[in-house]
């Protein structure tokens, strides 16, 4: 067989190619060092699409297993339903799971029948969450910041008859909520008119709370998450809290505590209008708060609509800090407030600044 060139073929004819008409590996492969041969390749393979390897009696045996296993599999991912039990809609979504150390967003289909309201993932042919349509006590829809921003995205959050709360979020979350309406009214059951939603969201750290801890200030803030594993660093929703205590930062997709720094830590604040890499366009105001870690200067960014009110407040801890910090004299050794020992001297030895003394020298 003579080889041919074709100038005008792609890697897509290429590819074509492989897998219609196959290609065959032969090769014989001897590696020598100064003439003595080392190692020897025997090399044998074909390569092609499964239907042209059928075609010559390829791998028969192996897609028949392959496609038996797949049949099998799939009859033992289908969800069991009780008896008399019919499926009334099925949708893609998700239940969000905070129990222990783990929370997320757990992803299945939503199986709604006759009977029950069920989470199910296939994958793992587990039922992840289910509860008796007469057991849910009121549903309440509520639009909340997505992990992208400028985006929402709905919640459904259903209370049982214990008061439990789940939050669901499905692809299309109102026709869940609006076909788990109708299911109950087909029952004859109601839910309960005009239910109001525990507090929890508006005060997600009040369970973080040290002892004596009160909140002074509070608001919706971005912040910029420092780079983890794979994932570079990120723009990312939140709440930001100030207390008599600490600065801290509660990530509303994890629900939890992020970013946390005793106040006595902070040591500047600073704003700069700069642009945002995962926001927006335009240019954002970003508030950097300086604090101190192990003798270690950092910087924590954050972004929203409150940065001028926030700049204000910090800038106020961070000059209380620097009235009270104190340094140990050089020649006595006695602390005493920073700006007074450098301003005034040490009160107990007479010692003065190298700065201080320049200063009086040339004034």
């Amino acid at each position: 067989m003579e080889p041919i060139r074709d100038t005008q073929a792609t890697l897509v004819d290429l590819l074509d190619r492989i897998l219609d008409k196959g290609l065959v590996i032969n090769a014989d492969i001897i590696i020598s060092v100064a003439g003595i041969p080392l190692i020897g390749v025997n090399l044998r393979a074909a390569l092609a699409g499964m239907e042209t390897m059928l075609k010559y009696g390829v791998m028969q045996s192996w897609d028949e297993r392959t496609r038996a296993w797949e049949r099998e599999h799939r009859k033992k991912k289908e969800i069991s339903l009780l008896e008399g039990e019919e499926i009334v809609l099925k949708m893609y979504g998700s239940r969000y799971y905070s129990k222990g150390i783990y929370t997320a967003w757990r992803p299945g289909y939503f199986y709604l029948t006759n009977k029950r309201l069920i989470l199910y993932r296939q994958d793992f042919n587990e039922i992840t969450f289910q509860i008796p349509l007469e057991e849910i006590k009121a549903l309440i829809m509520k639009e909340e910041e997505h992990f992208v921003r400028e985006k929402k995205k709905q919640v459904l959050y259903l209370i049982d008859k214990q008061d439990e709360v789940y939050r669901l979020s499905a692809v299309e979350t109102n026709q869940l909520k609006d076909a788990i309406e109708q299911n109950l009214n087909a029952m004859g059951l109601h839910l309960e008119e005009n239910p109001i939603l525990p507090e929890f969201e508006d005060e997600p750290i009040v369970g973080s709370l040290m002892e004596g801890e009160v909140v002074t200030h509070r608001g919706k803030m971005w912040h910029l998450v420092s780079a983890e594993g794979i994932q570079g660093e990120t723009w990312r929703p939140g709440h930001l809290y100030l207390t008599n205590k600490r600065l801290c930062w509660w990530y509303d997709f994890d629900r939890k505590v992020v970013f946390d720094v005793l106040i006595d830590r902070i040591i500047g604040v600073n704003t700069e209008i700069r642009k945002v890499s995962g926001l927006d366009s335009n240019k954002e105001k970003i508030l950097d708060v300086i604090f101190q870690n192990n003798s270690i200067k950092k910087i924590a960014s954050f972004c929203g609509k409150q940065i001028d009110e926030w700049a204000q407040v910090l800038s106020g801890v961070a000059s209380v800090r620097t009235e009270i910090e104190t340094e140990t004299c050089p020649q006595c050794g006695k602390a005493s407030p920073i700006k007074e020992l450098l301003g005034k001297g040490c009160s107990s030895c007479g010692w003065v600044s190298p700065v201080r003394r320049r200063v009086e020298a040339i004034a």
